[in-house]
């Protein structure tokens, strides 16, 4: 199956929906959204890695900034922050460009290396576009984290290949149906940006029909 290029969703979400699924149905689903403190940081680092005056081209290494990639068989489209293209015995052709190279992307981060996934995920969606639109193999990257100012590497093995196609499928979806899951509350939705806006104690703490039932004993008595 492919999808068509009016029904691709953002690469990026797959990092919102695997840390929240409600959290990526309100942003990509609702269109809301709400900056606080780490998303503001975020960009900055961002547009740092995006800036096309930073394009650097040496020896045997070609660096490309604020690549867009896309994916038909997966229905995604985005950018990688930095793409890095190897000269090598072994790659890709590139126009304009002697030689063969291999494809290296990395992606930003504002914070430090998380014990959970949505990170390397993210990553590895961008590999697979890259494989997809380049005709290559990616079977590694990176991710650089702005507090510890060191990259991680990333083996893009096939348990993260499938985990990504498996979110990609719920979110299309989710996308199709418009449909935003409830509330499920953690120790996590401290953090989030759209905590104002999602509520998620107060979505905890009864549902509708809790409420219902509550006013109509009230009544009663």
């Amino acid at each position: 199956m492919e999808y068509a290029e009016d029904d691709y969703l953002m690469i990026s979400g797959i990092q919102h929906f695997k840390f929240c699924r409600r959290q990526w149905a309100l942003i990509h689903i609702e269109q809301q959204w709400e900056e606080n403190v780490h998303t503001a940081v975020g960009e900055l680092l961002h547009r740092k890695a995006h800036d096309p005056e930073l394009t650097e081209k040496r020896k045997g290494l070609i660096i490309a900034r604020a690549l867009p990639v896309s994916s038909r068989e997966m229905g995604v489209s985005g950018e990688c922050d930095v793409v890095e293209f190897h000269l090598c015995e072994d790659g890709i052709k590139l126009h304009g460009h002697r030689g063969l190279y291999s494809i290296y992307p990395v992606e930003y981060k504002k914070g430090k290396p998380k014990l959970t996934e949505e990170d390397r995920l993210q990553l590895a969606a961008q590999a697979m576009c890259l494989e997809e639109m380049f005709s290559a193999s990616v079977p590694e990257g990176a991710v650089f984290y702005g507090e510890t100012r060191r990259r991680e590497r990333v083996e893009i093995t096939q348990e993260l290949r499938q985990e990504v196609q498996k979110c990609f499928r719920e979110m299309h979806n989710y996308f199709d149906r418009k449909y935003t899951p409830r509330v499920k509350y953690s120790k996590a939705c401290s953090a989030c940006s759209l905590k104002e806006i999602c509520l998620p104690k107060l979505g905890k703490s009864f549902s509708v029909k809790t409420y219902v039932n509550q006013m109509l004993k009230e009544e009663e008595e």
